[in-house]
């Protein structure tokens, strides 16, 4: 880690040189621009050079950049002077400046191109320029064109273009100034709320881009600016270029990743890459919220880093984008996800190397300081102000704006058990025992049990906010300080307070308490440390012009740390020095909230305003032991539920058999791959044997035809030489005639020559006459103009004569003021003599117990000298030992010399393996990855196999119910037939009687009509109704036969009501039940034929997958052809068919027995209806009818 110079107020911008040897860093220090340049090879890093003496106005420098041979810095300030600043930094030389814009716009960007030392950009709100070193000067190469745009970031291509993003998401490519493309990036928001990036509008070409050395622009800045667009566009806060394409940011969590098209030399999307969201967090949308702001690619171009608003890094390995093809890629963080707002509470515990920090942004971190990681995190939708940890590392208690509550650290969550109606609670911290803890509401302090979770005791007295709280060591007492300057000292047996300090010109930040509770400590807002000791301030020591915001002792009572309102760290001894001792540290970029110690002193843990938690490791420079040993080490116990671990040892038998199960396909896959390439390479080398016989009896034949060539050629040339040497003679002849010729031309035209030379001379005789009188005429003019100029400055002596009068005046003037201030100076300062007297002679007092306390060091010191005596005489005899030593290193460092030769050998055998190795993986990679995806194709059409059967399923128990209700409507139904059975046979039992009666009663009249003869004759006639009587009436019914004939006709009356109007009604009812049947009937015939549909549809599918996943098989050279010929080496392919085949069996046999079921289901309703058919009053409905069952051997065959 590389700190910050003394007393820096912030790092504003960063740059590394292309060499990765200097990291530029700038920082305002005491409001003062300073550039600090480190040196990266030494360990730790070493300041090279600081920039911290300027020639020109400047507030802040804001952007950075290293030539490409690491010896030019260029820097640009802040507006209003925005000067560019071309620096030889070694020799903190200013080669060139310029104003880089003169109306106060933003700029964002400054860099030099990677392949020019002279050549520079600069981008900002409306600006885009190139400019040029030459000649001392900065000087613009290009001129701007059409619409200005606010440039956000840029980027260098290959020798002079560039790569410029927008606010509006566009990118363009300049070449020496001039646009050659243009490409704008769109956010699409379709109905589905799914967001596409779309690249659209490309025109000409894009090259290849250089490594990018963007800066981070303000964002702020360019977040106020864009708030006034009304469309919502993706803003290209960064660009970074690797050697396939370029990166850029294209709005909030994403990243678009261009690559270039060879055959048009252009580039084109090819990924996206998303921020993922986040499953520990409440509201999972925030990680498309956050900006890139800065990307880079490491030098090999392995990984990508973005960091973003909410101070997050984010990073992904470049080999993952491209094997995800068609889908985006997720970045994930750097190292753990980190707080993005202030940190408001801060805890350690004893029994763990444990961390506990809450923060604004709403959650809560557990972090182990011995290995520097994450061990838990999670948000909440409430903002956690303070968090305290239990000795054990258990439990934490966190007070939330709406309620305390304390909670389980679990192996992997945070789960609360307990809540408090505390509201906004600001403070809350657990005893040092752990069987209490304190909570703060406003200016009341309630303390808990942990033990039975109830509130002990609640401590009033403050009349403002408490600020801090701590426990003394025995947990017997409780000190508070707070916002009223107040700090009370209370007792926990009886809720009352023992001792109290009141000053209210003070709010207290923190209090603290010493290791033998004695002395309370306490820092505030009037700029001093105070020492409390029995309700009265025993010593004020100042802080010289800082506040301090918190404070810590250490458990051995010998060190004091502070934090200050600046981000500093103060460490001072105990007890405290009177003057100014204490050693400063430059850490946090805002005032410091919380610190904490570690029960064995070792690490220091700081908090601030800044979002940082930084761990210090602590050591003393006078040797004092600070090491404390711990009898126990730290405890590895988790909490875990015990639902938790059920889950997890049911996951782990389930990966297991997963893992046995693909380690059987993988053996299996391997063994498939092993005989096709054994059968390829016995092919390949088929056909090479082939190939070489046919181009042995080629080269044989060309052979043949070579010397045939041969013999013609040599003809050939023997005729063109004879030619030849005819020609030339031809041509010998006719030059010479020419030549003849050319020599009379020449005569001529030297003739011609002297006489325009002739010609010449006398044109130039005259040209000189001419001059001669033109040089008389100005030499007259150019006098008369000196004499003008001559009085002209004797007039200018003369004013200047006269100002230097008036100055000399004003000069006594002001020194006579100035003797008037030095009076009244001197006699401040001598009234301020006389105090530093007075404090010198009480200074002069502890002087004299410094020398007694210095007399008794000094009997020390000759103690420790005569130790340094024996010491050193030990050391002779050890120097003796070390030059024997020192032969032996020399011979063994010749043998390991020998040795690190053939390591080096072996290495770059074994580099070369590697290499080859890691491109087998990444194949090999690449092919799991596609059998996955392949798999992911399958899963769904099982699915929907299953989804079908279960519904098959559901459907057969309907049917299953129905016919249960069949059954028992059909008793119903039997019971009534046999009921109107009965009825009919007492019907035709009483129609019967009926007519015997009617019979007897007819008899009964003829007879009385024959009696009825004998009215004259009484004695026949007596004797006729005697043998009436004795024929039609019975002797045991002579007494009853008067009434019961009555009675009985009226019973049969009744009965017969009665029995005729059950059987209206069961006939309705028949009725009615008939109907409701029919309609079941109907629809449950209608659903089974749906149902027998979907089945056959479902059949097909099933086919068309099956077809679809052999060809896939095949695609992946595990076709069904190779199987046949494994099973013939061991087992005849009837006894040991493949698994597939057996699994498609099986499921065509579940099917098959599945319709032959439902067929037989359907003939017996069938049954059933034609019965219910024939029972009157039941008739099928018009115009349906059942569809054919098919043929199981018909079906089968289709299949």
């Amino acid at each position: 880690m590389a700190s910050g110079s003394d007393k820096s107020q912030g790092m504003l911008a960063l740059s590394i040189s292309p060499n990765r040897r200097y990291l530029a860093i700038s920082e305002t220090v005491q409001e003062k621009p300073v550039i600090t340049i480190y040196e990266l090879s030494s360990i730790p890093c070493r300041k090279r050079k600081v920039l911290n003496t300027f020639d020109f106005a400047v507030q802040k420098f804001i952007s950075m950049a290293f030539s490409p041979d690491s010896k030019y810095l260029l820097t640009q300030t802040s507006p209003p002077e925005s000067n560019l600043v071309y620096w030889l930094w070694e020799k903190q030389k200013v080669m060139a400046i310029i104003r880089a814009d003169t109306q106060n716009n933003p700029i964002y960007q400054v860099s030099i191109n990677p392949q020019d030392n002279t050549q520079v950009c600069v981008t900002g709100n409306g600006m885009f320029k190139l400019l040029r070193f030459a000649e001392g000067t900065l000087k613009q190469t290009n001129f701007q064109r059409g619409e200005t745009q606010n440039y956000l970031a840029h980027a260098w291509v290959a020798d002079d273009r560039i790569i410029v993003g927008t606010d509006t998401g566009r990118l363009f490519l300049f070449e020496s100034g001039d646009q050659r493309w243009e490409t704008n990036i769109m956010v699409k928001e379709p109905t589905d709320n799914s967001r596409s990036l779309e690249v659209i509008q490309e025109s000409e070409s894009l090259i290849e881009f250089p490594p990018a050395s963007s800066p981070v622009p303000s964002y702020e800045q360019i977040v106020t600016a864009s708030n006034q667009n009304e469309l919502v566009m993706p803003r290209v806060f960064a660009i970074a270029a690797y050697s396939k394409g370029f990166a850029c940011s294209a709005g909030p969590g994403r990243v678009l990743l261009f690559e270039k098209i060879e055959e048009r030399d252009s580039y084109r999307e090819s990924r996206e890459i998303r921020i993922p969201v986040d499953p520990q967090s409440n509201d999972p949308s925030q990680s498309d919220k956050q900006d890139i702001l800065c990307m880079c690619f490491s030098p090999s171009e392995e990984t990508l880093v973005a960091s973003t608003s909410k101070n997050q890094i984010y990073s992904i390995t470049m080999s993952l984008t491209e094997i995800s093809k068609g889908e985006p890629a997720h970045f994930e963080y750097l190292m753990y996800p980190l707080h993005s707002a202030s940190i408001t509470g801060l805890s350690t515990c004893i029994r763990k190397p444990l961390i506990a920090t809450c923060s604004l942004d709403r959650s809560v971190r557990i972090w182990n300081y011995e290995s520097n990681t994450l061990e838990l995190f999670k948000e909440y939708q409430e903002e956690a102000y303070t968090v305290s940890l239990h000795p054990s590392g258990h439990y934490i208690v966190v007070g939330f704006a709406d309620k305390l509550r304390l909670m389980n650290l679990l192996i992997d969550d945070i789960r609360s058990f307990k809540e408090y109606s505390v509201r906004g609670c600001r403070e809350c911290s657990f005893s040092n025992g752990g069987h209490l803890f304190a909570a703060v509401n406003g200016n009341v302090i309630h303390v808990f049990t942990t033990t039975s979770l109830e509130n002990i005791t609640n401590l009033k007295g403050h009349t403002g906010k408490i600020r801090s709280i701590v426990w003394n060591p025995d947990d017997s007492k409780l000190i508070s300080g707070g916002t009223d300057g107040a700090v009370y000292e209370w007792n926990l047996s009886s809720g009352k307070r023992e001792t109290e300090c009141v000053l209210k010109s003070c709010s207290y930040n923190c209090v603290t308490i010493s290791p033998d509770s004695r002395i309370i400590f306490a820092v505030g807002s009037d700029q001093t440390l105070k020492e409390i000791a029995d309700s009265s301030v025993l010593r004020e020591m100042s802080a010289f012009d800082v506040i301090y915001t918190a404070i810590v002792i250490s458990h051995s009572g010998r060190m004091m740390f502070v934090g200050t309102s600046v981000g500093t760290i103060r460490a001072m001894k105990y007890p405290l020095p009177l003057q100014k001792e204490f050693n400063e540290y430059q850490a946090h970029a805002g005032p410091i909230t919380k610190m904490s110690l570690t029960f064995d002193d070792q690490y220091l843990l700081t908090a601030a305003e800044d979002g940082c938690l930084f761990t210090w490791k602590v050591f003393d420079k006078d040797g004092r032991g600070i090491k404390r040993e711990r009898e126990v080490g730290f405890a590895e116990e988790v909490l875990v539920t015990k639902t938790d671990m059920e889950e997890k040892a049911q996951i782990m038998l389930e990966l297991k058999t997963r893992v046995e199960e693909l380690k059987m396909e993988n053996e299996y896959q391997l063994r498939l791959k092993d005989m096709n390439y054994n059968e390829k390479i016995k092919e390949l080398t088929d056909k090479f044997i082939q190939e070489m016989e046919s181009l042995k009896t080629k080269n044989q034949v060309l052979r043949t035809e070579k010397e045939k060539q041969d013999i013609s050629h040599r003809e050939r040339i023997e005729d063109l030489i004879d030619r030849q040497n005819r020609e030339l003679q031809d041509l010998e002849s006719c030059n010479n005639q020419k030549l003849l010729l050319e020599y009379e031309k020449y005569q001529e035209l030297q003739l011609k020559s002297q006489r325009m030379q002739e010609e010449y001379e006398k044109q130039l005789r005259d040209n000189d006459e001419t001059k001669s009188q033109a040089l008389e005429e100005l030499t007259e003019f150019y006098e008369a103009k000196l004499q003008e100029k001559t009085t002209l400055l004797e007039e200018a002596q003369e004013d200047v004569r006269q100002q230097l009068r008036e100055f000399e005046e004003t000069k006594k003037q002001i020194e006579e003021d100035e003797d008037r201030e030095i009076q009244d100076i001197k006699t401040k300062y001598e009234k301020k003599l006389r105090d530093e007297k007075e404090s010198n002679l009480r200074l002069k007092g502890e002087t004299g117990i410094m020398r007694k306390k210095f007399s008794s060091l000094q009997k020390e010191i000759e103690e420790r000298t005569n130790d340094i005596e024996t010491l050193k005489g030990e050391q002779v005899k050890l120097q003796g030992v070390i030059k024997s030593l020192e032969k032996d290193i020399q011979s063994l460092k010749r043998e390991i010399q020998e040795r690190d030769e053939t390591i080096q050998d072996k290495e770059k055998r074994i580099y070369d393996l590697k290499k080859k190795n890691q491109e087998l993986e990444k194949f090999k990679f690449v092919l799991d990855y596609k059998i996955k995806e392949l798999k992911k194709q399958i899963e769904p059409r099982e699915n929907e196999i299953k989804v079908m059967k279960e519904q098959i399923q559901e459907m057969e128990a309907e049917l299953e119910r129905f016919h249960k209700q069949n059954t028992q409507l059909e008793l119903n139904i039997t019971e009534l037939w046999q009921k109107l059975k009965a009825t009919d046979q007492e019907m035709r039992k009483e129609r019967q009687k009926e007519r015997d009666l009617e019979a007897v009663v007819k008899w009964f009249k003829t007879d009385l009509h024959n009696c009825v003869a004998y009215i004259q004759e009484p004695p026949l006639l007596k004797e006729k109704v005697r043998g009436l009587f004795e024929k039609y009436v019975q002797r045991a019914d002579k007494v009853e036969i008067a009434g019961l004939n009555t009675d009985l006709q009226q019973e049969y009356a009744r009965q017969r009501e009665h029995l005729e109007r059950n059987l209206a009604t069961i006939k309705k009812k028949v009725l009615k039940e008939s109907e409701l049947h029919r309609t079941d009937y109907v629809r449950i015939m209608q659903e089974n034929v749906s149902l027998i549909k979907e089945i056959n549809e479902l059949r097909r599918e099933l086919k068309f997958t099956r077809s679809q996943v052999y060809d896939l098989e095949c695609a992946l050279k595990l076709s069904q052809k190779i199987r046949p010929q494994e099973v013939k080496e061991t087992v005849p392919s009837k006894d040991l068919p493949s698994i597939r085949p057996t699994m498609r069996l099986k499921e065509q046999e579940e099917t098959e027995r599945i319709i032959e079921m439902q067929r037989l289901e359907i003939r017996r309703l069938r049954d059933q209806i034609q019965e219910q058919e024939q029972v009157p009053g039941f008739h099928t409905v018009a115009g349906i009818r059942l569809p054919s069952i098919p043929d199981s051997d018909s079906e089968l065959t289709n299949q």
